[in-house]
């Protein structure tokens, strides 16, 4: 017997095959259609499923799921493992949610800072009991390339690649380094701050540019709290089937 977590994201699909807690398929896809989805149910005994989306229009997806599985549409008031004390939960990212639902599972009884890497760069952190309080956002690399190219008139877009210096040497490479060392400069001080009010903290890095961030990381004095898990979100809606 099976579960099936689905995450639809801004600008791609995650799909998650699930044995009980153990994680045995994970795809990415540019769209989840129907044909696509009647296939995750070829040779799997999928019985339970769970979906997170930012878009509305996903009914097609829910009446298939809701036929051929006990299904559950993911949301803030869904009970869940987080004491959350958001003062807006409905506005919450349900991706910030799921990841800290996860965070919890993967090391109960640890505060953890979630840094999701994405479009955004969103941190949220637990204390050991599971409380959360709030949060950061900010933008992701991409979104900085984009900003400089859209609010400036003569920057170029660059894309992101590989930069290890700390300044650049024409106005790509000065862009690079001010996006790459920025970033990685805030996210050095937002760990060291939440360190001061969260003893014991587990660092946990996933999104899109996790793996980016991570080399530059693992060689700083984080390494040994830093963990990076490019499926957080959809172990976190796995978790919240089974505390239905």
């Amino acid at each position: 017997m099976s579960q099936l977590a689905i995450d639809i994201g801004n600008s791609r699909t995650k799909v998650a095959i699930f044995d009980a807690h153990r994680l045995i398929k994970v795809d990415r896809l540019e769209r989840l259609d129907t044909d696509s989805l009647l296939r995750y149910f070829d040779g799997h005994d999928i019985r339970q499923s769970i979906v997170s989306s930012v878009n509305d229009d996903i009914g097609f997806l829910e009446d298939i799921l809701a036929k051929r599985t006990n299904y559950t549409r993911f949301s803030s008031q869904l009970k869940n493992s987080i004491d959350n004390r958001y003062e807006t939960p409905d506005t919450l990212g349900l991706d910030r949610l799921a990841g800290m639902v996860a965070a919890k599972a993967l090391y109960p009884g640890n505060s953890c800072l979630v840094i999701d890497a994405g479009s955004c760069i969103t941190y949220d952190a637990i204390d050991h009991t599971g409380i959360y309080k709030g949060g950061n956002i900010s933008p992701g690399l991409n979104m900085r390339f984009k900003a400089m190219h859209t609010f400036t008139g003569r920057l170029p877009l660059i894309k992101l690649t590989d930069f290890e210096g700390f300044e650049g040497c024409d106005t790509a490479t000065s862009m690079l380094s001010g996006v790459v060392n920025g970033a990685l400069a805030e996210l050095k001080g937002f760990i060291e701050t939440y360190r001061l009010h969260y003893p014991g903290l587990k660092i946990i890095l996933c999104g899109g540019d996790a793996n980016f961030f991570d080399t530059r990381l693992k060689s700083s004095i984080f390494a040994h709290t830093l963990k990076t898990e490019p499926d957080l979100v959809l172990i976190g809606l796995n978790e919240v089937i089974h505390q239905q």
